[in-house]
């Protein structure tokens, strides 16, 4: 017979019927009320409560499933081209001006370098020091 105090409940409290709950405790109470004004009463008592909306996370967050195994696609959909070509010219752009500051390499050598680093003639960090190195470019502290 709850059915129906559930349905009064959930149009006074405005949710849906499973948001609606009934004190375990006191259902004769419950069961007696047969209109929406009973219904209130007992609203009142605390008998019937709407329970709290759950916590929903934003769309976003929704939407973002990037784990290791949903990762499909091309060469370049993890990881762009543009991100993998930052990460590798910044860190040697980096070692240039090291290298400049600390007077192993002239300006004219740095923006030698600069150009070559520009073009992706390098790969890593090794990589330029191994063709410097063989070069004999590096001069000695």
């Amino acid at each position: 017979m709850t059915s129906l105090q559930k349905k009064l409940a959930a149009k006074v409290l405005k949710v849906g019927e499973s948001k609606v709950w009934l004190d375990p405790t006191k259902t004769k109470d419950i069961e007696a009320a047969i209109t929406k004004a009973d219904i209130r009463k007992l609203i009142k008592k605390g008998y019937v409560k709407a329970l709290p909306e759950k916590v929903k996370r934003p769309k976003e967050k929704r939407k973002r499933r990037r784990g290791p195994g949903r990762k499909k696609g091309a060469k370049h959909a993890i990881v762009t081209a543009k991100e993998r070509w930052i990460s590798t010219v910044r860190p040697l752009r980096e070692m240039l001006k090291e290298l400049r500051a600390s007077n192993q390499i002239d300006k004219a050598t740095y923006r030698r370098l600069y150009l070559l680093v520009k073009s992706g003639m390098f790969r890593s960090r090794s990589h330029l020091r191994i063709y410097l190195e063989q070069r004999g470019i590096l001069k000695k502290k």
